[in-house]
């Protein structure tokens, strides 16, 4: 029985384009991605709320069923976006990010709910303290991202175009 062990795709050292200003770009992706999450369940509850109004309260029983809903739906969201063939959600393609296996390989639905899922966990347990991970190794991936081996980087048109930039500053 042999054991396939696969080396990292993406080395810091030799591909710096692709881990150039990833940081920066993730929180802009969340916040967009927390928006396009949220919208959708505000307006749920103000659906409720209007539905609760006309039918003399008994509308307002439906506001036990949000926080559920509201899990799925980032689920669906994170899932769909992420195992999509693009591997990023909607913020992470505004900000030219891509999340791939450590491999290589593109994510997939189950990985990308996963993720979020993970992503919840880690701040909920470990504060927002445990973002500083990313400042202490050289792909800038979070404790989620090294739980599940995954890591983020940029897309292939950002790095083409950082790549003479990066080879500029190495060379000079």
């Amino acid at each position: 029985m042999s054991i396939d062990i696969k080396p990292h795709a993406y080395d810091p050292a030799t591909q710096p384009e692709l881990f150039d200003g990833v940081l920066a770009r993730r929180v802009v992706a969340f916040v967009i991605d927390f928006i396009i999450v949220a919208v959708p369940v505000v307006l749920a509850a103000m659906f409720i709320f209007a539905f609760g109004i006309v039918t003399l309260g008994l509308g307002f029983a439906l506001y036990w069923l949000l926080p559920s809903a509201t899990v799925i739906w980032a689920l669906v969201y994170f899932g769909a976006t992420l195992g999509g063939p693009n591997s990023a959600t909607l913020g992470m393609r505004v900000v030219d990010l891509e999340m791939r296996t450590w491999y290589g390989a593109p994510a997939y639905f189950v990985l990308g709910a996963v993720h979020a899922i993970a992503f919840w966990f880690t701040v909920s347990f470990f504060t927002p303290f445990v973002l500083l991970v990313a400042f202490f190794n050289d792909r800038r991936r979070l404790l989620h991202d090294i739980l599940l081996g995954t890591v983020i980087i940029n897309n292939a048109a950002r790095a083409s175009a950082l790549r003479p930039s990066m080879q500029a500053v190495r060379a000079g």
